[in-house]
């Protein structure tokens, strides 16, 4: 009958609606250590093929007997090889996830966060398995893409699903974690492309420049723009008709951003402390942050998606609560985290100096998102 197979998109639905997985994970230990699927009910164990294939009857009693089992690799090929092995092995129920973790890193899972004041809706789309977080912002037929991933399609494919015309496509700042579809897509749609001029002073491409205080119209939807430093200098949010805060990687759900990923940390976490401490404080307490990643599945809600009002983040957030300016430094630039995979190649993609093959492009973004501070 061969191995049975599920794609990364039924797989997907599976994780947002927190339903209870077991996960086998044929990669090496370093791999799986760095980076995994994560699901709020999901369990997950490694047994690199490599080193069970020979004696898996060893292995067999580390595996649930009544529940459904999925195996995933890098790319497909030995989750399902461990499939066979752990049919062979008396397990009745396996499933491969096809395309592995690489497929895994690209799939894009729209979802709809809620209406505007003013008409038209918002929608997060999901990146699960990098983290990375983008929107749709659509109003009388016409719409806004912002930080969105280089897998243009699924955004193209949503337009055409819902009928919007894509006027503008905007990036909260230079990404160095993954790359950016910006400009691509702006292409692709006949839209105007908006980047925050400070952080694209080396950019090899044209755009138009989006300032603080700026003020970008979609039907009767505004969109406004806040210089918000810190984790890059040209980091900008966007109020959208003053129903939610879109944050970039300044601010996150559980955490804030880093300053460190163009070597000015110590200069930058000044203005990530401005941002964070007087111009985040001085907006109003219902609005909804969005921010452009996450860094773990608890910071979905049972609705799939991922906000929480600012309000609530400054009394939770720890980031927020930090109450000296020594303090706050210390805090941050001795708790940074492993620098992305390529990061400084990610940059020179998104600046428009270098441009890699599609296959050295999922190379590159190949891990988890490290963009925050926990």
């Amino acid at each position: 009958m061969g191995v049975k197979i599920v794609s990364v998109k039924k797989f997907a639905k599976k994780v947002m609606n927190h339903e209870s997985l077991f996960i086998v994970d044929a990669r090496n230990q370093n791999d799986f250590e760095d980076w995994k699927i994560e699901g709020k009910n999901a369990e997950v164990i490694n047994l690199p093929y490599s080193e069970v294939k020979e004696n898996i009857g060893q292995y067999v009693h580390k595996l649930p007997k009544d529940r459904r089992i999925y195996t995933v690799c890098a790319k497909g090929k030995s989750s399902k090889m461990m499939a066979e092995l752990l049919e062979q092995a008396g397990c009745e129920d396996v499933y491969s996830i096809e395309g592995g973790m690489r497929a895994w890193s690209e799939h894009l899972e729209p979802v709809k966060i809620g209406d505007l004041n003013s008409g038209g809706a918002i929608y997060q789309i999901i990146r699960l398995g990098k983290g990375c977080l983008s929107y749709l912002i659509s109003s009388n037929g016409v719409g806004a893409i912002i930080d969105s991933n280089r897998m243009i399609d699924t955004y193209v494919q949503l337009t055409n699903e819902y009928n919007i015309s894509i006027k503008y496509v905007l990036d909260t700042h230079l990404h160095a974690d993954h790359i950016s579809g910006g400009r691509k897509l702006a292409r692709k749609l006949g839209a105007t492309y908006y980047l925050p001029s400070k952080d694209a002073r080396e950019a090899e491409f044209k755009f138009v420049s989006i300032e603080d205080g700026n003020e970008i119209k979609i039907g009767n939807t505004v969109i406004q723009a806040l210089y918000s430093p810190g984790h890059t200098i040209g980091s900008t949010s966007f109020i959208i008709d003053n129903q939610y805060l879109l944050t970039g990687d300044i601010l996150f759900i559980d955490s804030i951003g880093r300053p460190d990923l163009a070597g000015k940390a110590a200069d930058w976490v000044r203005d990530l402390r401005q941002t964070l401490y007087k111009r985040y404080r001085e907006l109003a307490d219902e609005l909804i942050v969005l921010p452009a990643h996450f860094m773990g599945i608890d910071e979905m809600n049972n609705d799939g998606i991922i906000s929480e009002r600012l309000g609530v983040l400054y009394q939770e957030n720890h980031g927020l609560n930090i109450q000296s300016d020594e303090e706050f430094s210390k805090a941050v630039t001795e708790n940074l985290p492993p620098q992305p995979h390529s990061y400084e190649e990610i940059r020179q993609t998104n600046l428009g100096k270098i441009a890699p093959e599609e296959d050295q492009e999922k190379e590159m973004e190949i891990g988890p998102n490290r963009c925050a501070i926990r």
